[in-house]
């Protein structure tokens, strides 16, 4: 190791004869603009030493230019020296005065490895002095170069714990402020940010710079959001009215024209749409209130993502439609719950689900042909992975008010031939009393699967359906998402070089991967099995509303035959529909025969040809209960 510190040091020696450019630099920091080189005055003061400069790489698309600005830890007190640099800048020597010279040079060494871009070497010779109990004033310099050369090298949620370890260290530390800055670096790299919202909620009272502010509203405000939708679901409901109430108001707070305002008011809006919900059995007019103000909230999220916007911004004008939707659909405004659904983007990721509960939209005020005709789309065998069996359900509904029993009831028995193994099947991974980890590891087993198209049963393929819906679930989405993010950072330090691979510093931070992972799959399994208790519970209902259909059916074709025994056999139940299939000018009639196209998919419409003698005699089933 003496040999090994000994290159070290003969390396940042040969550094630092290299020239320097005429410019001082400190972590991508350009501090001389972009001012035409002046020439060097002539002095005969001694300068300082320099270190080497060689800056960062170039910040992606997706991190901030502000990466290498963070203030690294730099103590601008009055006991900090401004040293001048030969470029005319100024830079300043973040010098602990307490390490001895002999001590600085080592942590000299180290901060010469990361800006010389050798990242692994850097980690290694911080981890020395971080362990070394005779260099305790440089601990925590050397625990940020750590962290930061673990984020340089991808390694985000290694990165995380160490920059978190520092923060809890607390505010007076000489890192904390620029280490809190890192974790919004780290959590734009992440397939997750919830992964830093604790962490960052811990912090809330502390001032954070302009750059920042606004930033951190916003993953306050998802904080206080996803808070309070868990609160919600165990029944502590004054303690959830707190957290939404702080979603609003931390939404308020970022300027209109911000980054981050569309997707801050976007929350306010579901906030104010949970609050409609809450008081629904209350106050009805504070609900309706409440609903009136979701309502114009989402109208200007939908407002601030036009024309050209990004994909980010386009998911959430989907989610906003959405919402809209289902709003006017809960307030049966069906016609402008339809309206909104057909804004949603054709192929867009709540497109299919736009469809499918436009369908119920257009059943409630009589377009059957609109409502059938949007479940030939979801049944066409681009979609055969997905998992909508209410469809079934809304199918026989339309043919039993149009009198169709006997085709009504063949629907049901084939929603029960599909659906009631599954059901069986739900019950009993439910009813066992598995540890969460273990329901984690059904999910995990099917993802397993898929990667590696394992030949299954019918069932098996519907329970993967289910279980695949279950990923739909944002919150849970996520947590798998980081889960899958922290094994793959688990491999990742495998096909590292030896010297780092089999470091101590490497055995340190996999244990501390293993106990993240351990503590999200434990929150994953909570969330999967509550996801397949809801599910179970969901085909209970429909398997009831399928017995349903055929019992009033039964009753149906009993009164008919009996009508028909008064009227000496001259009573008809169906009769030919008056039809047309003229289409508007921008469209084109084309009879379907079975074939899917993929242009087509959406735009479908189903032409009753039979039905009901009287269509408008009273003959709908009662379906209060069988629409969501």
């Amino acid at each position: 190791m003496i040999a090994f510190m000994r290159l070290l040091l003969m390396a940042a020696v040969v550094a630092v004869a290299l020239p320097l450019p005429a410019q001082a630099q400190f972590e991508g920091l350009d501090l001389s603009g972009d001012q035409e080189e002046k020439p060097k005055p002539r002095t005969r003061r001694r300068r300082p030493r320099p270190r080497p400069t060689t800056p960062p790489p170039a910040a992606t698309d997706t991190e901030s230019k502000s990466e290498g600005e963070a203030a690294d830890g730099l103590n601008l007190s009055v006991d900090t020296p401004a040293v001048s640099t030969p470029g005319g800048g100024m830079t300043f020597e973040a010098l602990d005065v307490s390490a001895t010279a002999e001590e600085r040079q080592r942590m000299d060494i180290a901060d010469a490895l990361f800006k010389n871009e050798e990242y692994e070497k850097a980690a290694m010779a911080g981890e020395e002095i971080r362990q070394d109990p005779n260099l305790v004033a440089l601990h925590q310099e050397a625990q940020y170069l750590i962290a930061k050369s673990l984020y340089r090298m991808g390694l985000y949620h290694s990165a995380l714990g160490e920059f978190s370890a520092i923060l809890a260290q607390g505010e007076s530390g000489r890192f904390f402020r620029s280490s809190l800055e890192w974790l919004f670096f780290i959590s734009r790299k992440t397939r997750n940010e919830t992964v830093i919202l604790d962490e960052i909620a811990r912090y809330a009272h502390v001032e954070f710079p302009d750059k920042y502010r606004n930033e951190f509203r916003y993953l306050l405000a998802r904080y206080h959001f996803v808070r309070g939708r868990a609160l919600d679901d165990v029944g502590r409901q004054e303690e959830a009215n707190e957290s939404f109430s702080e979603v609003k108001r931390l939404a308020l707070l970022i300027p209109r024209g911000d980054q981050f305002y569309a997707r801050a008011k976007y929350l306010e809006g579901l906030s104010y749409f949970r609050d409609g919900a809450v008081q629904d059995n209350l106050d009805s007019d504070a609900s309706q209130r409440a609903y009136l103000t979701a309502v114009e909230v989402m109208k200007e999220v939908v407002r601030l993502t036009r024309g050209d916007i990004s994909e980010q911004e386009k998911g959430l004008r989907e989610l906003a439609f959405m919402q809209l939707a289902r709003t006017h659909y809960g307030h049966r405004q069906n016609r402008n719950a339809i309206f909104y659904y057909d804004r949603v983007e054709r192929g867009g990721n709540q497109w299919l689900e736009a469809v499918f509960e436009s369908s119920w939209a257009s059943y409630r005020i009589g377009e059957y042909e609109q409502a059938l005709g949007n479940l030939i789309t979801l049944s066409s065998p681009f979609f055969r992975d997905e998992y909508f069996p209410e469809s079934l359900i809304l199918k026989a509904v339309i043919y039993y008010e149009n009198c169709r029993y006997q085709e009504g009831v063949r629907i049901v028995s084939e929603f029960e031939r599909i659906y009631a193994p599954v059901h069986d099947e739900l019950g009993r991974l439910v009813s066992r009393d598995l540890p969460a980890s273990e329901y984690y590891g059904i999910l995990a087993d099917v993802q397993k699967k898929n990667r590696q198209g394992v030949d299954r049963t019918d069932t098996d393929l519907i329970l993967e359906r289910i279980l695949n819906l279950a990923l739909t679930d944002n919150d849970l989405k996520l947590t798998n998402d980081s889960i899958l993010e922290l094994e793959e950072e688990m491999d990742a330090f495998g096909r590292r070089g030896d010297t780092f691979k089999y470091s101590n510093l490497t055995k340190r931070l996999l244990e501390g991967l293993k106990t993240q992972r351990t503590s999200l799959v434990e929150k994953a399994g909570i969330m999967a099995k509550g996801k397949l208790q809801r599910e179970h519970a969901f085909l209970r209902q429909l398997l009831a509303n399928g017995e349903r259909i055929k019992f009033e059916t039964t009753t149906k074709e009993k009164e008919f035959l009996e009508q028909q025994l008064v009227a000496g056999g001259q009573r008809q139940i169906v009769k030919q529909y008056r039809y047309s299939v003229a289409v508007d000018d921008d469209e084109l009639y084309w009879p379907y025969a079975g074939e899917y196209w993929r242009d087509e998919l959406g735009t479908y419409q189903y032409t009753l040809t039979k039905g009901c003698v009287d269509r408008d005699s009273g003959n709908r089933v009662s379906t209060a209960s069988l629409s969501p």
